[in-house]
């Protein structure tokens, strides 16, 4: 594997170790501050002297994460295949990568001195629903799309009840107890928090009221307190994963696979 690539894929890794710092922030905030926020938010709270500099760092590593998940959601590098599932899954990647190129731009900002995180998903929930409400039946769009992330929810739990977090790491480290608690309990978490946004998604398009749908911070929110505080401390379980992964997973050659080779101009 050439230098470039190399490079490329180890600051893959620094994404990872990246998300997870950013799900521990989120965590403690909640728990040690009580102040449930997302992840804009949460990266703010870095946006100050030496957490700059974490917060560069973090940046590329977002940037580098977010483009590996699109061409891997476009070239298929883990080689999943194209049946439908499997290309739904590569669409949640894909949308993974956007996600994480929005946190790559937020975290510069705020490394720069530039910006204070904004409303971060919180605000993007509530102005992509008042987008949609103000559509002819805008109302059903919110609907299908509290049912998208209901989907998204049961994914989740399913991944940890099959333990297919597991598939891309390597060997060596699939049985240790570390490894399944965190997680386990990492993607019931994640779950948790999909199935309440989509509850605020829900009640956002049944009383047509944008303020309604929330992201993260929202999702917390609307929790009971000690749900909150089980969730949240899932979702540090979650960032103890991400981290994990940064050292252990396995990252295929992010090079074009040969059966594409053949259908590109020019070979």
């Amino acid at each position: 594997m050439g230098a470039p690539r190399q490079g490329f894929l180890t600051f893959t890794r620094i994404g990872f170790a990246a998300r997870g710092v950013m799900y521990l922030l989120v965590a403690w905030m909640a728990v040690r501050l009580g102040r449930a926020e997302d992840a804009g938010r949460a990266l703010g709270y870095l946006g100050s002297g030496r957490g700059r500099f974490l917060l560069a760092a973090m940046a590329a590593g977002f940037a580098a994460y977010g483009l590996w998940r699109l061409a891997d959601a476009g070239f298929d590098f883990e080689r999943r295949g194209d049946e439908w599932k499997k290309l739904a899954v590569r669409a949640g990647g894909a949308g993974s990568g956007l996600i994480h190129l929005g946190l790559a731009f937020t975290a510069a900002r705020l490394a720069i001195g530039s910006g204070g995180g904004g409303g971060g998903s919180s605000r993007k929930a509530e102005a992509g629903a008042s987008m949609a409400l103000g559509l002819p039946g805008g109302s059903v769009v919110l609907l299908i799309g509290a049912a998208i992330l209901l989907a998204a929810a049961g994914f989740q739990v399913a991944k940890a009840v099959r333990r297919k977090f597991l598939d891309h790491l390597r060997p060596d480290v699939r049985d240790r107890w570390w490894v399944l608690a965190a997680g386990c309990g990492g993607y019931v978490a994640r779950g948790a928090v999909f199935a309440t946004a989509a509850w605020l998604l829900f009640r956002a398009g049944t009383d047509h009221r944008a303020s309604e749908a929330g992201g993260l911070g929202d999702a917390l929110r609307a929790l009971p307190s000690a749900a909150e505080t089980a969730v949240a401390g899932g979702l540090a379980l979650f960032g103890a994963f991400c981290l994990i992964e940064a050292w252990y997973r396995i990252l295929p050659d992010p090079s074009v696979p040969d059966k594409l080779k053949r259908k590109l101009p020019g070979r």
